[in-house]
């Protein structure tokens, strides 16, 4: 009897510090906003799956028109169909974009301003954590999370402007805290970091969330006295496929962490969520958001030198300048 007392002492115990430990680091919040969203046109990139697709699921449910701006064909139009039956929503269209490709950028730009007359929000949402190279010769996460949807959001700028009111929102990550930009390195090697281990890989990650942060931050500098405002954020951590090519030993190691911890993707779209439909939040552009709520940044987040350098080399190396 008393074994049985001590090792229900014990799971008490446990029990009670996996709770503390979700709740203050990993549970996120929840978007309460009920705007509606008929006659509004949407793109998010990377919207096949994980949080990309579940908020296109929930935008369509809104009555907005969704274009899924993805990779893969293949998954990209399933995901279409699966959007549009569980939304009960046939304004759900998949356009192709590969991020990794600047000739894609532009092409898909091309296409979206010919064949849709307005976007009202341009939710930057893919995402990569591997190595490699871009079709440009750009380090993968830097040419996909960044230099990418940089291009992306500049071409679209125009038809942005156009709407009444309209938003740009750049998923990145906690991760931007570790990050640093190192100009020299993007001069010389095309890309924020060197090397291919996980623990460089990870670091590479951070480096370009903070590229997300700055970027937003100097976007929103740009956009004053227009209509259109922007808004980066952390979805919390979140069980997604961006680790698909992990070595099999990490995925293996990360697997009983991730099923305790992380969230699914209708959490993690949360915070995305909330800064597309939250009115009244006009005020807090360019600002960082985190459990559905705006969230200070450390000052290299929000440093206007380095986030107008970023800007200005991000222009050239896409050929904007």
């Amino acid at each position: 009897m008393e074994m049985i007392n001590i090792l229900l002492v014990w799971a008490g115990v446990v029990i009670g510090l996996y709770m503390f430990i979700y709740y203050a680091f990993f549970a996120g919040a929840w978007c309460k906003s009920s705007t509606r969203l008929p006659g509004k046109t949407v793109i998010i990139t990377g919207a096949n799956t994980g949080i990309g697709k579940y908020t296109a699921l929930k935008l369509a449910k809104r009555g907005a028109r969704v274009i899924l701006a993805c990779c893969n064909k293949q998954r990209g139009e399933a995901a279409v169909e699966d959007i549009k039956r569980d939304s009960g929503s046939s304004a759900v269209v998949f356009m192709q974009l590969d991020l990794a490709s600047l000739q894609s950028v532009r092409s898909f730009a091309e296409k979206f301003l010919k064949t849709e007359p307005r976007l009202d929000l341009l939710i930057n949402n893919a995402g990569v954590v591997d190595a490699g190279r871009t079709v440009d010769g750009f380090g993968l996460m830097f040419g996909v999370n960044h230099l990418g949807h940089f291009l992306l959001t500049c071409l679209l700028l125009e038809r942005l402007k156009e709407g009444d009111p309209s938003r740009v929102i750049n998923v990145s990550s906690i991760a931007h805290c570790s990050g640093q930009i190192d100009f020299d390195c993007i001069n010389t090697h095309k890309d924020l970091g060197l090397g291919d281990s996980f623990y460089r890989i990870m670091k590479t990650y951070g480096h370009s969330k903070l590229c997300n942060v700055l970027f937003t931050h100097e976007l929103a500098k740009r956009l004053q006295g227009t209509n259109v405002t922007c808004y980066s954020l952390h979805p919390g951590i979140v069980k997604t496929e961006m680790g698909r090519n992990f070595n099999p030993w990490i995925k293996a190691a990360f697997e009983p962490i991730g099923r305790l911890f992380f969230l699914d993707a209708e959490a993690g779209a949360q915070t995305t969520l909330h800064c597309a439909l939250k009115k009244g939040i006009e005020p807090l552009s360019g600002r960082y958001f985190s459990c559905c709520a705006v969230e200070e940044v450390d000052a290299k987040a929000r440093d206007d030198a380095m986030a107008k350098k970023l800007w200005e080399v991000s222009e050239r190396l896409t050929g904007l300048a």
